[in-house]
């Protein structure tokens, strides 16, 4: 619960200081806000299960994202999308250990690849470089990533790493918004807490 707490704090204090535009806030509280949900996962037990410890490395690889993305450089965004991505890979292949569903994904798979069709082309237009092969291949992790957890979910009831990963994918909308279409604060006042509830809904599967 401690974490979750300063998890909320941290949250918060991101949201302001993006509001403000803060840039010192931003580059101490992003860090703290991203490392309460690690920390959450390893006091719920994230090493004591082959599951467990591969959600802990999708966590630490969110984390390195997420410090990534402070930046607005495109070298350190491109690497910071690369550790979101392999991710979502590593949370699909915990999602699969767990159980595989085969009806629950593909009926998972039909919105998701009309989701993702939509989304690459609304992003199309805005996107230039290597972000024209990045980001197709980055929406398709997800899709992936959000099948696996319906899935898991309907081989072991496992709702909350399915209530994560729809709201891991959400923020991740927010977040192609503010870089590639329309920066605004307002894109990471829903986007974060939305981040941080998938993360932390992510973490507490890895309890008992």
């Amino acid at each position: 619960m401690l974490f979750i707490f300063l998890g909320l704090v941290f949250c918060l204090l991101l949201v302001l200081c993006e509001r403000a535009g803060f840039s010192a806030g931003i580059r101490a509280a992003k860090p703290l806000a991203s490392a309460t949900f690690v920390g959450a996962a390893l006091g719920w037990g994230a090493l004591s299960s082959g599951y467990g410890r591969l959600i802990l490395l999708a966590l630490v690889l969110s984390w390195i994202g997420d410090v990534l993305l402070i930046s607005k450089r495109r070298p350190l965004f491109l690497a910071g999308l690369l550790s979101f991505l392999t991710a979502h890979l590593v949370y699909a292949l915990a999602f699969f250990s767990q159980g595989f569903h085969a009806v629950a994904f593909g009926v998972a798979m039909l919105p998701l690849a009309a989701a993702a069709f939509l989304m690459v082309r609304w992003l199309g237009p805005h996107l230039s470089g290597p972000f024209r092969f990045a980001v197709p291949i980055y929406v398709l992790a997800i899709g992936v990533m959000v099948a696996s957890a319906v899935s898991a979910a309907a081989a072991t009831s496992n709702i909350a790493g399915a209530a994560g990963a729809v709201l891991f994918a959400l923020s991740d909308i927010t977040v192609a918004r503010d870089r590639f279409v329309a920066a605004s604060w307002r894109n990471r006042a829903v986007g974060l807490p939305l981040y941080y509830a998938a993360q932390f809904l992510l973490a507490s599967t890895v309890a008992g």
